[in-house]
């Protein structure tokens, strides 16, 4: 049986403190990476306040900004690697899922993998209705969304909702990088924000 001291007991009660502040937004999350704890770059944005905005690219590397979406309800599915099982379905069941929703909303699969090898992803897996965007250029979306994997150039797996009038309503960081997110949840969720 493991006995605590004073200190261990302390440093528990600092690391429960630090995990529950991170889940508020007020310092760097972490999440597990190939069996280690990670600490993300950054910090999470918080729930209800403006979310932040950030600059990408598309598939010709023109610049894409979240104020391209104004109006709109916004779900963003952030993904280490689309050339990864996981981050493959993620994408691919967004893009399904697309189709029950009106133009009212916007779909975004963000991941640090250069354009080239999302447009090549994109025509072999048929994914066309959500937007396939890289964050490779800048890494602007993944400092501002507090997901940067130290040492890595990868985005943990992620997944937010902005509403129509660019508050952030939902988010899901998941906390091990190779599980899948709670689609259920998310779409429910979208369904939800998106009729106000």
């Amino acid at each position: 049986m493991l006995k605590l001291t004073k200190w261990s007991a302390v440093w528990v009660l600092a690391l429960a403190s630090a995990t529950a502040n991170a889940a508020e937004g007020n310092v760097a999350a972490e999440v597990k990476m190939g069996g280690e704890r990670v600490t993300l770059m950054g910090k999470l944005p918080e729930l209800n306040q403006a979310a932040p905005g950030f600059k990408v690219v598309d598939d010709q590397f023109a610049p894409v900004t979240l104020s391209d979406f104004k109006g709109k309800t916004v779900l963003i599915s952030a993904v280490p690697s689309l050339d990864t099982g996981v981050c493959a379905l993620q994408t691919k069941r967004f893009n399904k899922e697309f189709g029950k929703f009106d133009d009212s909303v916007v779909m975004l699969t963000i991941s640090e993998d250069l354009p080239f090898a999302q447009k090549r992803f994109c025509k072999v897996e048929d994914v066309h209705k959500i937007k396939v965007l890289s964050d490779s250029v800048w890494r602007d979306f993944g400092n501002k969304y507090g997901l940067l994997i130290p040492n890595r150039g990868l985005l943990a797996r992620a997944i937010f909702i902005i509403d129509a009038s660019g508050k952030l309503k939902y988010r899901e960081l998941v906390a091990d990088v190779s599980h899948h997110p709670d689609y259920d949840a998310a779409l429910k969720a979208l369904k939800a924000i998106n009729q106000g």
